[in-house]
Order: structure tokens, then C-alpha cells, then sequence
């Protein structure tokens, strides 16, 4: 597994891929946080606040986490490596680990420099570090548990089509899906219980500042829910084969 974890990582800074998702995801949020003006510029928003940061963060990731996974399993089916790494003494769990592994990797060294905006932020009070440590834990918590789950569903669809577009819009929408449908058809349906089963639901309620374990055991049962789907698609895989 560490030797798939490694190639994987290796691979996305070998290309342009890693730089281009840090630097489109640090320059995207600086420029909507700082420069352009709206719901989500944090000097017109009147608190010294990460609040915007948080719900730009997941509508972001919806669009560059398929981007990373996309080719996780694609471009083994395209060159026909695939069948190679199967015959190799590893599990599909083991497998599937490295390369989930390495794309969860890649999205937290892009997150690490927003840190910076925290300092940032905490400078701009009235009162100097007037910033509320504790709702930016639960956010940044709530965001590394959401990549968790962003970065299976980008693995599932991989595995499950041999074509890198199909697999990044499945993988886009069915974080969208997940994030958003639930509550927005709760909404329709005027049944606000529907909107739990949503990750925006649990999202919020991390961002508020309380590590909820039902939120915690949530996250990480869709995390497992699509790691599964993905080690059985590819079971399937080599069965027809």
C-alpha cells in the first residue's frame, strides 16, 4: 500500500495537476475572501470571520476533488496496467487505500496554507485575535471529514468507468448530491428531517463549533460506504475480465 500511496503523490506533482488544484483552490478563495466584492468577502462581511471561507470550501472541492480522483482508476484501464497491479501480492483494499490515501493528502497540503487567512482574519478585529478558535477547529474538522467523503465518491466513479470526463462530472455531481440534494429536496417536500442524511447538515453543525460524535460517525460511514462500493466495483471488474 505505501508503495501505491507514494507512486500516486509522486504522480500528481510529476504533472500539472497538484500545483494546478492548490493554486487554483488558494488563488479561487483568496480572490472571492479579499479582492471581489460579495456574500463571501470577508472585509465587507462586518465580523472578523472565517464563516465565508467555510461555505466557499465544499462548492470548491465538489469541482476539484473529482478533478484529482478522476484518473485514479481510469488511467490504469486506459494503459492497461490494471490487470498488472491486481496480479500483484496485494489486496483491492490495499489498493484502493493508497490511492484514496493520496488524493486526501493532496487536498490537505492545499488546505494547510489557509491557516494563513486564520492569522489573517485574527488581525483585522477591533480586538487583535478576537477570532472564534474554537468554530474554526470544528470548520476545519468538518472540512477534512468532508474531503474524506468527496475524495471516495471521486474513487468510486473512477472505478467504475474507463472514461476521465465521465468520471469527474459522476464524481461532481454525486458530491453535489450528497452535499446539497438532500437538503434541497427536503426543502420541496417541506420534510426538514430528510435534510439530515445530507453532509451539509453535519457540515454546519461541526462549523458551529461542537465536534458532534454522531456528526464524526456520519462522515465517516460515507467515507467507508463509497471505499466499499469502489473495492466491490473493482471486483467486479476482474471477474468479467
Amino acid at each position: 500500500m505505501r508503495a501505491i500511496y507514494l507512486k500516486e503523490l509522486r504522480s500528481y506533482f510529476s504533472s500539472i495537476t497538484g500545483y494546478l488544484v492548490i493554486a487554483i483552490f488558494l488563488l479561487v478563495t483568496s480572490l472571492f475572501l479579499f479582492v471581489f466584492d460579495g456574500e463571501f468577502n470577508i472585509l465587507n462581511y462586518g465580523f472578523a470571520d472565517l464563516s465565508p471561507f467555510f461555505l466557499l470550501a465544499p462548492w470548491l472541492f465538489i469541482f476539484l476533488i473529482p478533478a484529482v480522483t478522476m484518473r485514479s482508476f481510469t488511467i490504469e484501464r486506459n494503459l492497461g496496467t490494471l490487470e498488472m497491479i491486481f496480479t500483484r501480492p496485494i489486496s483491492f483494499r490495499k489498493i484502493i487505500a493508497g490511492k484514496y490515501l493520496a488524493g486526501v493528502t493532496l487536498i490537505i497540503i492545499a488546505l494547510l496554507p489557509t491557516l494563513l487567512y486564520v492569522f489573517t482574519i485574527g488581525q483585522l478585529g477591533e480586538t487583535v485575535n478576537n477570532l472564534d478558535i474554537g468554530s474554526a477547529i470544528g470548520s476545519y474538522a468538518g472540512i477534512l471529514l468532508l474531503v474524506l467523503c468527496y475524495v471516495g465518491i471521486g474513487i468510486f466513479c473512477s472505478s467504475v468507468t474507463s472514461n476521465q470526463i465521465i468520471a469527474f462530472l459522476l464524481a461532481a455531481v454525486l458530491c453535489f448530491v450528497m452535499y446539497f440534494g438532500f437538503e434541497g429536496f427536503s426543502t420541496v417536500i417541506n420534510n426538514d428531517s430528510l435534510a439530515f442524511l445530507g453532509l451539509k447538515y453535519h457540515y454546519e453543525s461541526m462549523a458551529r463549533g461542537v465536534i458532534d460524535t454522531r456528526d464524526v460517525i456520519y462522515f465517516l460511514s460515507v467515507a467507508v460506504l463509497f471505499f466499499a462500493l469502489s473495492e466491490l466495483s473493482l471486483k467486479i471488474i476482474t471477474q468479467k475480465q
